[in-house]
Order: structure tokens, then sequence, then C-alpha cells
């Protein structure tokens, strides 16, 4: 796509804007210097939670710096955390570890124009769609002048401020905690960011003092079929088959959980708990769940994953990853599209395909396993 192309769907979204409720004047005002931003569609193709191995992501994710700077946080914003924690009900961990991943503590908050990111976006993504809605939500938000078309800045996907709203996001639970009469996310004071992070969560159901999931240790002879978030159980049935905590302490009954293997059977098991649900809402990459349910647990005192990765595997190119997607669906198992995103879906594919071969079911996309799939068909 090019700048003259871009215009010529902005002529057309215009109409829809329109018929949304968007006003000419805002439409003027908001679309008038939209320009196309090709980094914006090279930083959706490289997403480091698709694209990095797990333990690379959660090395970067939960660095030393980013726990000591987590608790510096606690301790600088306690007494606001104090009355989030109390009003939301959500854990004042977990709101500050999303706060560290998201723009590492307010630091960097994004300086991609909004509109033009998530116009680029809709515009040419596959999630066409839904990037339409996320733009009129933002011109929505411009329109009500809760902040400038040119103070509209985020990341490349159009999420914005100290924890990355998107606008639609913004526009349903976004609060004014400091009675300032704005809800301001975008500011230095994070007081709004973090009370809207908090109201996200409890909407979505979190459970206080509940875990996300904890590192377990599988017995001898588990049977991997049984892993992934189609099998749920009660602790006390995992705990009959063998499931143990890693470390000493005991398993958390949080209801019904699953087990998580992120590296494959080779790498760390979780037991996964409903409260890694609700983060999933924030954002469905199974890496960013972990990393901010770890960093929360680190920064309140917990110790590092125990169970070694196995580094010597190297993640799939999205290239590969595509292909996967492509041999899987043309042998039978749907992947629901290919995109490269090793995803729930993918993972579920995986590992019918796996089990049809007698092959560990634990749905790791490794680079071996390409080497059991037929090669992708041309299309006719």
């Amino acid at each position: 796509m090019t700048q003259d192309t871009l215009q010529d769907w902005l002529s057309a979204f215009r109409h829809r804007a329109v018929a949304a409720g968007i006003s000419a004047d805002t439409l003027g005002l908001a679309l008038t210097s939209v320009g196309f931003r090709d980094d914006v569609l090279e930083k959706e193709r490289n997403q480091a939670e698709f694209t990095r191995r797990i333990w690379d992501y959660l090395d970067r994710a939960v660095s030393n710096e980013r726990i000591a700077a987590g608790r510096t946080a606690l301790q600088t914003h306690r007494d606001l955390l104090d009355r989030i924690e109390t009003h939301y009900g959500v854990d004042r961990q977990i709101v500050v570890a999303i706060w560290g991943l998201e723009s590492n503590f307010g630091a960097v908050r994004g300086d991609v124009p909004t509109i033009a990111a998530l116009a680029t976006l809709a515009a040419t993504n596959r999630r066409g769609a839904y990037f339409e809605s996320e733009l009129i939500a933002a011109l929505r938000i411009v329109q009500a002048g809760d902040v400038a078309a040119s103070g509209l800045k985020g990341s490349w996907a159009g999420a914005m401020g100290h924890t990355q709203f998107m606008p639609s996001n913004y526009l349903t639970l976004a609060v004014d905690f400091d009675g300032d009469g704005r809800r301001d996310i975008w500011g230095n004071d994070p007081t709004d960011a973090l009370a809207s992070t908090a109201a996200y969560l409890a909407k979505w159901g979190w459970q206080k003092k509940q875990a996300w999931g904890v590192e377990i240790v599988l017995p001898q002879g588990f049977d991997y079929g049984l892993a992934g978030d189609k099998v749920q159980k009660p602790v006390a049935e995992w705990q009959a088959l063998g499931v143990i905590r890693a470390g000493s302490e005991a398993l958390p009954d949080h209801g019904p959980a699953w087990v998580l293997l992120p590296g494959g059977a080779r790498g760390a098991a979780f037991l996964i708990c409903p409260n890694f649900h609700v983060i999933e809402h924030y954002n469905r990459a199974d890496a960013y769940v972990l990393a901010v349910g770890h960093l929360g647990d680190r920064i309140m005192g917990g110790g590092p994953i125990l169970t070694p990765w196995p580094c010597d595997l190297r993640a799939l190119t999205r290239d590969e990853g595509i292909d996967l997607q492509h041999r899987l669906t043309q042998a039978g198992f749907d992947t629901g599209g290919a995109d490269g995103r090793i995803g729930p879906r993918t993972q579920n594919a995986l590992r019918a395909f796996q089990t049809s071969l007698g092959l560990v079911p634990d749905g790791f996309a490794s680079a071996e396993i390409l080497s059991h799939l037929p090669a992708k068909r041309d299309q006719a």
C-alpha cells in the first residue's frame, strides 16, 4: 500500500465514520495529515510475544532491572495502589506488572500517532474490521474532547498511555480516579491509567489474592494429552495424577486449572488458574500473560522459574510458523488460519497431529516438527 491508496481507503472510510456518528469537523481535524506507516506493518509482523522463544521473552520481560523498578514503583505509589486495590479488588502487583510490561513504568508510552497507526492497520490487515472499529473509537475520544488528535499517541497497534489501553477500552472502562474531571491515561501522572487497568481486570472477573498460576513438576509417565486449555480439572484431581508444585509449597486451589507447557515437554510446566484468563483479555499471547504473572510474583518477592528451559531449541520464524499452519491444516488439523502466530488453536491442532504419530503431544512448535509434516501443496 502507498500513501495514495491509503487516502483512497480513507475517502471511503469517511462515509462509514459519519454513519457511526463522527462529525465532519472531527474527521477534518483528525484525518487531514494521516500518513501511511510502514513501521507499523513491520512491527505487526514481528511481535515479540510470537517471534521469540519463551525463555528469551521472559528474560527481557522479567529482567532483574524490571523487577527492581517494579518494587520501587510499588513503594513510590503505595498509597495510590492501596486505594486502587481496595476499590477494585485487583492485586496491586498485577497492575504494576502490566504497567512495567506495557510502558516500562511510564518511561516508554509510545510516540506513534494513534490515528495513523489504526488507519494503516485497518486498510491493510486481515483484522481490518477490528482496527477500523478502534479507529472510530479513537475519533470518538477526539470528538469528546478528551485529548487533541495530535496528542493521541501510543504503540504501533493503537494502544495508548501508561498501560496501553486500546481506544474502545478507554471509552468503556477508563476512569477518572483522581477526580479532576478528565480520564487522563497519557500524562505523567499514572493515577487514572493504573486505576483504569484495575477497573479493566475487575470487569473481566479478577479474583483478589488468587494466583494466576504456579510452576509445577509433572510425574514420570504424565499423559501429555492432558496438557492444554481444553482439559481443566480440579486441583485435587491433578494432585491425584502426581502433579506437584515446583519447590516445597502446596498447590493453590482456586478452581478448575489446566496445564500449560510454553516450552514443550522439556521446559517448565505451569498449572494455570482462572485469573490467567483475566489477564488474557489484555493480551491473548501466553508469553505475555506468563510475563505479567511472573513479574508480579517477583515484584512481591517470589523466586525465579526453577525448571531449565530447552535453550538448544530455536523459535520458528514467522514464515516457518505460517508454513507449519498450512501443513497442519492440509493434513486435516485445523489451525484456524495461517498467520505465523502459534496460539492455542494451532497448539491444539499440533497436539492432535503429534498424537496421530505417537509423538509426545506437548503442542510445542519446534523446527523439528516440520520434518514430520508433508510439504505444503501449491494451490491450484
